[in-house]
């Protein structure tokens, strides 16, 4: 196993207050394998963050993200080594399509990025290679996904009869992965800090992990697409309110109830609900394996400061 070598001098020089953005823009900091990460990266990654999160440019707000940036920019380094070695084709449509989703327009969110000095590229780079390393994901396991469809269209059906209206709820979620149990109190403290600092959405973007992690809202779900325990905890709720900290495996999750509809079973798209749920469960299974296969690949790498 190949050792991780990172030290805490490194956090605090990345952002030394005498040094201009434009004049580090070379020094490398961190070597993943063959691939390295820049003091640029670094301080385009957290300036990046704060942009898309509507953050104000200032210490504190940057020093929030140092630690943070350095594990997704290390996760990205990663996957962009495990894409290449199975030769893994870019998606540009559907790069460009997720950037309309968030921007409405391409050109505005560029020209946000070039009013901020910020590089549009790096971050066009990192969405690259999180799509292509979903699709890995996909190849690699979809055989291993495991789901009765026949089963669940026996539980719908029945769900469905004995419930006159259905409940759905629209919630917009925090994830945050931890080792530990000392890891995972003080993750729950910081994301509660956070939350009451800065917002939830501010804080998702923080802790969720992935490049294409901007927005935290997971849209409308039905009832019967969520777990006993988290129906119960959001039927519960009002509109506004956050859940207690949701443990799954290594894996530690907030939700925000942000509306609540109730709708007539008659008015329900049943095929769509079906496919909601499939999706859902499948969703879970890649997101396993995907954690599973990148720690592996943490674990042995090497990934060193210079």
């Amino acid at each position: 196993m190949k050792k991780i070598f990172i030290n805490a001098f490194l956090i605090i020089y990345i952002f030394s207050a005498e040094k201009s953005l434009a004049s580090s823009q070379g020094k490398i900091l961190l070597k993943v394998e063959n691939e390295i990460i820049t003091n640029f990266e670094v301080k385009n990654k957290i300036l990046t963050l704060l942009l898309l999160s509507n953050q104000e440019l200032n210490q504190k707000n940057i020093d929030n993200y140092k630690k943070e940036v350095l594990n997704i920019l290390i996760e990205n380094k990663l996957k962009k080594i495990e894409v290449t070695k199975y030769n893994i084709q870019k998606d540009n449509n559907k790069v460009n399509s997720y950037i309309k989703t968030i921007a409405g327009d391409i050109s505005l969110i560029k020209k946000r990025f070039f009013e901020n000095n910020l590089s549009y590229e790096l971050y066009y780079d990192e969405l690259e290679v999180e799509f292509m390393w979903q699709k890995l994901i996909y190849e690699l396991y979809k055989d291993k996904i495991d789901i009765n469809e026949a089963q669940l269209n026996d539980e719908l059906e029945l769900f469905i009869h004995k419930n006159p209206s259905i409940k759905e709820f629209r919630i917009a979620e925090i994830e945050a992965m931890f080792k530990d149990d000392n890891e995972y109190q003080k993750i729950i403290l910081e994301i509660e800090k956070d939350i009451k600092d800065k917002g939830f959405e501010a804080t998702a973007l923080k802790f969720n992990k992935t490049s294409v992690s901007t927005n935290s809202d997971l849209g409308w779900i039905n009832s019967k697409a969520l777990s006993p325990e988290i129906f119960n905890m959001l039927d519960k709720m009002e509109i506004g309110e956050i859940t207690k900290p949701i443990k799954r495996q290594n894996t530690l999750i907030f939700l925000k109830l942000t509306d609540k509809r109730l709708s007539k079973k008659e008015d329900l798209e049943i095929n769509k609900l079906k496919n909601q749920i499939l999706n859902k469960k499948k969703n879970e299974q890649f997101n396993l394996y995907s954690k599973s296969h990148l720690l592996k690949l943490k674990n042995n790498s090497l990934i060193e400061y210079k």
